[in-house]
């Protein structure tokens, strides 16, 4: 069985019997004129189908009594002429075969078979309020079955939130999706090293761009994961700064947030490393510290270990540093436990350490236990995907010691939780300071 179709079964048995869940994929998005985006299935979609073509809709029939569950895949005619201008297809034959659905149908299809598939079942499960043409869709469909009623055809009486039961599949991340983020981290990893290879004061930072979405391509990934940032000097301060225009300047750090996508899988990696090639010590400083703060986040990663422990673990860490540099005055707050208590940390420290990864690059799954009481932080579980990157950001301030300002430093792995603890798989890149400087060389 392909993953995907092992997934639709895993769903199909999680939802009433009977029921039908119907999911669509993304729509084509219009650029400007007649020209398109780039086009990217709906993530959820792809989860379940493994099909990549526009005006898709996938249908499971969740089992009942004697009769099996069934997928059914709406899509594109195959069209020889369409092809010649838009590449190939492969039509509901074709897609049936190579992905493993009971059924398949041409799209235009589509309202009349669903005014079938919903008669005399008990719910339907989809991505309700979620984009309102295909609630209107929905609405419909379920409008032409309840004017079958004279007839004895029953509607569904309940409409279910698809959303929440794949997001919990989602989350746990299964051989084959294992094996595509490691690439995708392998090749984002590459991208990394290359752009500190190229990197010299004076650089434009798209320059430094340009290099990793060639590294992308070049390996196979399809595209990026997201805009990447490469912030030197003070634009590494802002947060999601990504306008990637300035000029680099000798002394400056370069902080680089970049991933690729490969085969639909996100990668999200960060480095952060001297444009010159040679740390100053209070870079140095500040780099050490948030290195010591990953180290300390990785080590808090463990199966059953709840998922906000990693970020507790960095915070501790960079308030302490703080406390030590003067970033923050110790006359003042004492220790850390005040920092944390008036997070005073957060001048410098204002994001989590970390999100979920996999199809989408803040991927699906909830933070927190929604069925516990007082929903607390949920148990980490072997198979979940997420990021490690703990940072910080000097703005010049009065009080904060002038040698630090404009400093600003992240440092991001991907980590798959294991059943020993946290398999690092972005570790293509280097980044203690002793393996960034001599692979720069002090250029």
């Amino acid at each position: 069985m392909n993953p995907w179709a092992a997934r639709r079964a895993r769903l199909a048995l999680a939802m009433e019997p009977g029921a039908v869940a119907v999911l669509a994929t993304a729509p084509e998005a219009l650029r400007n004129g007649d020209s398109e985006y780039p086009y990217r299935h709906d993530s959820y979609f792809y989860y379940l189908s493994g099909f990549t073509e526009p005006e898709s809709v996938l249908v499971l029939v969740a089992a009942r009594g004697d009769l099996p569950a069934r997928s059914i895949l709406f899509c594109r005619e195959k069209n020889v002429e369409r092809e010649t201008w838009e590449g190939f297809r492969y039509g509901p034959a074709a897609a049936r075969e190579a992905f493993g659905f009971d059924e398949a149908f041409p799209v235009a299809e589509l309202d009349a078979q669903m005014a079938r598939l919903l008669a005399d079942v008990p719910a339907v499960y989809y991505a309700n309020a979620r984009d309102a043409a295909f609630d209107a869709q929905v609405a419909g469909w379920l409008k032409a079955v309840r004017g079958q009623s004279r007839s004895g055809v029953v509607a569904p009486a309940r409409i279910q939130h698809l959303l929440p039961l794949l997001d919990e599949m989602r989350l746990l991340k299964d051989a084959h999706e294992e094996a595509l983020m490691a690439k995708s981290a392998e090749i984002a990893g590459a991208a990394h090293l290359r752009a500190m290879r190229a990197a010299k004061p004076g650089m434009f930072e798209y320059e430094l761009e340009a290099e990793l979405l060639y590294e992308f391509r070049r390996n196979g990934a399809q595209f990026p994961a997201y805009t990447p940032i490469v912030a030197s000097g003070a634009n590494a301060c802002i947060l999601h700064y990504n306008a990637n225009n300035a000029r680099t300047r000798d002394g400056e750090l370069v902080l680089i947030d970049a991933g690729c996508e490969f085969d639909s899988y996100a990668s999200d990696i960060t480095r952060t490393f001297p444009v010159n090639g040679v740390f100053s010590a209070p870079q140095r400083q500040l780099y050490e510290l948030v290195l010591r703060a990953q180290d300390a986040a990785l080590a808090a990663i463990q199966a059953g270990r709840p998922y906000s422990d990693f970020h507790e673990a960095a915070v501790k860490v960079l308030a302490e540093g703080m406390l030590d540099f003067g970033l923050l005055d110790r006359a003042k707050y004492g220790g850390v436990e005040n920092v944390l208590a008036e997070r005073a940390h957060t001048q410098f420290y204002m994001h989590g350490t970390g999100h979920w990864l996999g199809l989408d690059v803040h991927d699906a799954g909830a933070y927190r236990d929604l069925a516990a009481e007082g929903k607390p932080s949920r148990p980490l579980m072997p198979g979940m995907a997420l990021t490690v990157e703990p940072g910080i950001y000097v703005r010049p301030a009065p009080g904060v010691p002038e040698q630090f300002w404009n400093i600003g430093i992240r440092i991001e792995d991907n980590v798959i939780v294991g059943e020993a603890g946290p398999q690092v798989i972005s570790g293509t890149a280097p980044k203690t300071v002793a393996e960034i400087e001599t692979l720069m060389g002090g250029q």
